[in-house]
């Protein structure tokens, strides 16, 4: 751990030159919503690298990490913060909750990125373990890249069987980011300050409670997609 430290140091150093300010009187997390809804769109937007309907329609939770930073240099780290919104039995999304991304790797490496990065959860389980503790991406659910193709071949030759999929998108392009071992957890102390009060993160996904319903949490929602989605935009 001593080793991967100064790393993190670093990179929370790079953070502020590396990703958009709050604009002044604004709330960080309200600008996190914020870039989370425009990584959303524009991974979604990519010519030729469609994500298919199948798991758009099918999938219960979705979380999104605009701005991830991985460094490296022999040893290396990623992090990230994001939001997350799970759908109940009626497609409809939850209040947005926050999130954390970090963890370190190792072999040799040079260099720093920066990455949008959306993952797809197919089970509720995924989601219910990743809020109730430390959740390490690859080691309690299988994680996979997502697929990418029209949606009349998703239709009929996806197989959609792990339980997470990620997609992350640098300079416009899929990228090939490895997510495998980082650790994603809740961010309490975001959740405080946009909600006003401490709020159970459960309570937030599953049972959709929260005190206030701030209009960046409905904006990030509007992006998110709907049942029946491709029929309506083929």
């Amino acid at each position: 751990m001593l080793r991967i430290s100064p790393w993190l140091l670093c990179l929370l150093a790079l953070t502020p030159s590396t990703a958009p300010s709050a604009p002044a009187g604004g709330e960080p997390e309200a600008q996190r919503l914020r870039d989370a809804r425009r990584a959303f769109q524009e991974i979604r937007q990519i010519p030729d690298a469609e994500i298919p309907n199948q798991l758009l329609e099918g999938c219960k939770c979705v979380a999104v990490f605009p701005g991830v930073v991985k460094g490296a240099f022999g040893w290396g780290a990623r992090l990230g913060r994001g939001v997350i919104s799970c759908r109940d039995s009626g497609g409809h999304w939850s209040p947005p909750s926050f999130l954390t991304l970090g963890g370190g790797s190792f072999g040799f490496q040079i260099g720093v990125e920066k990455a949008d990065v959306v993952l797809f959860f197919m089970t509720e389980r995924g989601a219910r373990s990743m809020v109730e503790s430390q959740f390490t991406l690859g080691a309690k659910g299988s994680l996979a890249a997502g697929p990418v193709g029209r949606s009349a071949e998703a239709a009929t030759d996806v197989k959609l069987d792990a339980e997470i999929y990620s997609y992350a998108r640098s300079k416009g392009l899929f990228a090939g980011i490895s997510l495998e071992g980082a650790r994603v957890s809740t961010d309490r102390n975001a959740i405080r300050r946009f909600y006003g009060t401490d709020v159970d993160p459960k309570e937030i996904l599953f049972s959709h409670k929260v005190p206030t319903h701030p209009a960046a949490a409905q904006k990030f929602l509007e992006v998110l997609p709907t049942t029946g989605e491709h029929a309506a935009n083929p």
